[in-house]
């Protein structure tokens, strides 16, 4: 199994190459990974905590925990990795991270030299990314390796017969920091009993959002008196639903769209979808009668985790392609959250629509229901706002609990 996995991984590289010929994220990937040994030198002196993250969303999941070390040891440094171009591209300037660059691909020597040029004294892996060299190069150099919020789920390889390679990987980990019952449940039918149920720290993480949101003059313009919908982190199965909806809903209520993509040419679609009044969030300022807008698409990044500050109700995308984004920043707002059918993988989606306080969708005439109940009966809007934000409030704390965890487990 070794074998078969190093060359799956050199083949997954070789295809991302291929790719990259014509594809902006794929060449990214490739060129960032490129000469990464010669930008950092060795430095045997000093000891690091890394923190590797797959993307942004992982990123901002596991910033409480990052907020945490850097208030509590002012002098450690930190090293932060990404797999994604979508995480490291935003986050490369972060100022919680000393060292910031990707992942290097998942080979033996690649791992010794990363272990040797930034020398951890433990490392955190958040979620799910589990790396075999990685993991093993941590161990059998003893140190301490974490991963937080993890969360499993019976279908994946870890838990299948065959599945004993990938087993070994997971006993490489010192601790697990879990999110739910279940997941402590499966790791200990594979023998594995050191976890912890502490929860998501991203409810740690969009408390924090909505705590320091930022403020946008010109979404107030926009908004004027009327409701609001932010429609965040849409795609194209999304934004055609919705646009739909629009052409019929109620005077009274606004649209701003935050799409997942922004090129020019995704908002350019955008734009003739919502045919009606739409405009981009950059032609604000230079566009007479903005207040007489119905729709406005954000065409840049770094909004929408403030935006659901003005909002009276949320759409959160992803549901008709490879899974919703994220639900927790607008709930965070006490807003109802609404998405379509790719929501099992996410626990945080099937508790919202337990309590109702979030409610998913097959179709449009599902969407254009419970749209036309959130946008007519203020009562049932505000209720289910009400439950969302309390769901909020009930889950804080799990930065607080790894903090003692770890540091009272002598790893400093």
């Amino acid at each position: 199994m070794p074998i078969i996995y190093n060359i799956g991984i050199k083949f997954y590289y070789f295809l991302i190459w291929v790719v990259s010929f014509f594809n902006k994220k794929a060449n990214l990937w490739i060129e960032g990974r490129k000469n990464w040994r010669l930008r950092f030198k060795p430095d045997s002196s000093k000891k690091n905590i890394w923190f590797h993250f797959a993307s942004l969303g992982e990123f901002e999941q596991g910033k409480p925990l990052l907020q945490a070390l850097r208030k509590r040891f002012i002098d450690k440094k930190i090293v932060i990795t990404f797999f994604s171009p979508s995480g490291y591209e935003v986050r490369k300037n972060s100022l919680l991270g000393d060292h910031i660059l990707y992942l290097p691909l998942d080979t033996s020597k690649n791992a010794k030299d990363f272990i040797k040029i930034f020398n951890p004294e433990m490392a955190f892996f958040n979620k799910y990314e589990y790396w075999n060299h990685f993991f093993l190069e941590l161990k059998k150099q003893e140190i301490p390796l974490y991963v937080t919020s993890s969360i499993f789920r019976k279908e994946q390889l870890f838990f299948k017969p065959y599945g004993g390679f990938y087993r070994k990987i997971l006993e490489c980990v010192t601790h697990f920091f879990v999110q739910n019952q279940t997941s402590a449940g499966l790791l200990k039918s594979i023998g594995l009993n050191n976890f912890t149920i502490s929860g998501d720290t991203r409810f740690d993480s969009v408390t924090d959002l909505a705590q320091n949101r930022k403020v946008f003059p010109l979404i107030d313009k926009f908004k004027g008196d009327n409701k609001l919908f932010i429609c965040g982190s849409t795609w194209l199965e999304d934004e055609k639903l919705l646009s739909n909806f629009i052409s019929t809903s109620p005077k009274g209520w606004k649209f701003i769209f935050a799409p997942h993509e922004i090129s020019e040419t995704n908002i350019k679609n955008l734009k003739k979808l919502c045919a009606e009044k739409a405009m981009g969030y950059s032609e604000i300022e230079s566009t007479p009668g903005v207040e007489k807008r119905r729709v406005l698409i954000i065409d840049n990044i770094g909004m929408l985790s403030s935006l659901y500050a003005y909002a009276d109700a949320a759409y959160i995308g992803g549901g008709f392609g490879n899974g919703i984004h994220n639900t927790l920043e607008a709930a965070a707002y006490a807003l109802p959250v609404v998405f379509g059918p790719k929501h099992q993988k996410f626990k945080e989606a099937i508790d919202l629509v337990a309590l109702e306080g979030g409610f998913a969708i097959n179709n449009q005439d599902e969407l254009n229901k419970i749209f036309n109940q959130l946008t007519f009966d203020d009562g049932f809007r505000k209720k289910a706002g009400r439950i969302a934000g309390n769901y909020i409030k009930e889950n804080v704390g799990a930065t607080g609990i790894i903090m003692n965890e770890v540091f009272d487990m002598g790893t400093t």
